[in-house]
């Protein structure tokens, strides 16, 4: 057994000074499989720790659940950890941000009007705490002091940007500590104004979040505490990419300066992201400072191993970097093999308005929580009087209206839509597809959907027809789907709908899908959903983790919402994150 302390100066693991050189890995954004191969390269660039953030909301899709198999076995993730001679940091929030859907915290929780968020507020305690105490009792057992990995652990996330609520900090410490946490606790706040005081208590050791600058950010950290190391808890060498902008990109020899700054003034770091990976089905986040901007499915973050696990120049120079300081293994990971390109051809179809069970509810127009799935597609369906202007408080966050299956128009919350013009006849429906909730600010536990009143020439519209798209299993859609005709690959597919395409793999492997010439939708892979494609970019190809192919046909399953110019869909040889700003 060992033990993790904070000295004077310096961390002490067994009484000796211990600098951490960690990096972020979110297993829940990384295929399991390959858990152990973006571990082992982060030893090989030199670190020595590996942290993670811990979603709720993943782990607890509905009240009173707790799911820790699969890719969501944390356990297992910081077992590997260990197997690879690491230590390992937790941050387990509640909230995790991270662009990560409603930052980590669980939608269902919200939808009782009188829960607070990320504060002492009663009915918001009782769940963190049960939250809480399921993660806590995977990491008590994997601490440092009982022959683990965890040599640290995290209260709350930056909590210092949004409040300084000290009653709300002390449970989740009086909390840890009663469950067994014998390691040090310690909050990340950005080193701005009041940020580090209000986000903390005195009993907690504080870090501060920062990517540049880092002389002047250690300097301003060191005001507000006089002793103990410092830190870096998440040192941004990179940045995310949302839809419609360019691909985000940081300079990896001003990053590894930066770097080099850090470690030469003695303090230690956390690299966000060492390994950023993916954000797999409906799990991106967005923010909202006046404009709604969603995160696209890569979050290769610019880091310095890609999203599909490979070294980067910035992998090189941050590892130049660390030699410089520390010992570095002899090793180096291999650089990316281009895979063969190739093209697969959709077959069949299945439409998806008709396949949408919907349940009336009464009254104004609901949100989409009402139907107990908190992710993806749904469907609304009201009888209308007669033609004209209908318009919402707002739109969370794109509406597709159709009548008699016939595309009427678009409402997106990310250009202030809130009405259009519905021709009289027939029977509206309208496909509203959540973007992601709100990972940062105010926003954050807000409900999805289209918020009443619904007025049709000013007057209210009441009684509507609600369901989700259920997409956790295609087994309807392809029970439905018929035979494309004959013709050309350029005839296309009209959406929304869900076609399939069946392709041949010799073996496991990793694969990039280019979707050129179809528009919007999520594409699933032998069952598992890839994520978010969209035409306007920036991101023009979809990483298929290896592990989920198999040796012979395989499944490739595409939801289009407006439809396609093609039916092929094609392989590249690697990543095509999109064009950056240079």
């Amino acid at each position: 057994m060992s033990n993790f302390a904070i000295g004077d100066q310096d961390f002490l693991l067994d009484d000796q000074p211990f600098r951490i050189l960690s990096g972020a890995i979110h297993y829940f954004r990384v295929h399991p499989d390959l858990w152990a191969d973006r571990i082992h390269k982060a030893r090989l660039m030199g670190l020595n720790t590996i942290e993670t953030y811990v979603p709720w909301n993943e782990h607890s899709p509905v009240p009173g659940a707790f799911v820790a198999d699969g890719g969501l076995d944390l356990g297992r993730f910081l077992d590997l950890v260990a197997d690879a001679g690491m230590r390992a940091i937790v941050r387990p929030g509640p909230y995790i941000c991270a662009e990560w859907d409603n930052g980590g915290l669980p939608a269902w929780l919200f939808t009782d009007p009188t829960v607070g968020v990320r504060s002492s507020e009663p009915g918001y305690l009782a769940a963190v705490t049960s939250y809480m105490e399921s993660v806590l009792a995977l990491v008590v057992p994997r601490q440092i002091t009982r022959g683990g990995p965890v040599i640290m652990f995290q209260i709350e996330n930056e909590y210092g940007a949004y409040g300084k609520d000290k009653e709300y900090l002390q449970h989740l410490v009086d909390l840890s500590k009663r469950s067994g946490v014998d390691v040090p606790l310690f909050t990340c706040d950005q080193p701005f104004g009041t940020m580090i005081e209000d986000g903390s208590l005195p009993e907690l050791h504080k870090t501060g979040t920062f990517g540049s600058r880092s002389l002047e950010r250690l300097d301003f950290l060191r005001e507000r505490q006089p002793t103990g190391p410092l830190m870096c808890a998440e040192f941004w060498n990179g940045w995310f990419d949302n839809w419609g902008t360019h691909h985000h990109t940081t300079d990896a020899a001003a990053s590894a300066a930066e770097l080099d700054a850090l470690l030469t003034a003695g303090a230690s770091v956390n690299i966000y992201m060492f390994h950023g990976g993916t954000n797999f089905g409906f799990s991106n986040g967005a923010n909202d400072k006046g404009i709604y901007e969603p995160t696209i499915t890569s979050y290769d973050y610019d880091a310095p191993l890609s999203e599909d696990g490979h070294p980067t120049a910035k992998y090189f120079a941050f590892r130049d970097v660390i030699a410089k300081h520390f010992p570095v293994p002899a090793e180096v990971p291999a650089p990316r093999a281009p895979v063969p390109a190739s093209v697969a051809a959709v077959s069949s179809t299945a439409p998806v308005l008709t396949a949408v069970s919907t349940s009336l509810v009464r009254g104004t127009v609901p949100p989409v929580e009402v139907t107990g799935h908190y992710r993806g597609f749904y469907l609304y369906e009201a009888s209308l009087p007669g033609g004209g202007v209908l318009s919402f408080t707002e739109v969370r966050d794109r509406a597709q209206f159709f009548l008699d299956g016939v595309p009427v128009g678009v409402l997106s919350r990310e250009l202030g839509e809130r009405s259009i013009v519905i021709p009289a006849g027939g029977r509206p429906q309208i496909l509203l597809e959540d973007q992601g909730r709100v990972n940062y600010g105010q926003r954050i536990g807000e409900a999805k959907g289209l918020m009443g009143p619904a007025l049709l020439n000013g007057v209210e519209v009441v009684d509507w027809e609600v369901g989700a798209v259920d997409l956790g299993s295609l087994e309807a859609f392809r029970a439905s789907a018929v035979a494309l005709p004959r013709g050309a690959a350029s005839a296309g597919v009209a959406g929304p709908s869900v076609s399939f395409a069946t392709f041949d793999a010799a073996g496991p492997g990793d694969r990039f899908l280019r979707l050129e010439g179809w528009t919007k939708g999520v594409v699933f892979v032998n069952g598992f959903n890839l994520g978010r494609y969209w035409s306007r970019g920036p991101q023009r190809t979809l990483y298929v983790p290896g592990p989920l192919i198999r040796e012979g046909a395989n499944e490739l399953a595409i939801l289009e919402l407006h439809g396609s110019a093609t039916r092929e869909v094609g392989f590249a040889v690697g990543p095509d994150l999109g064009p950056d700003e240079k």
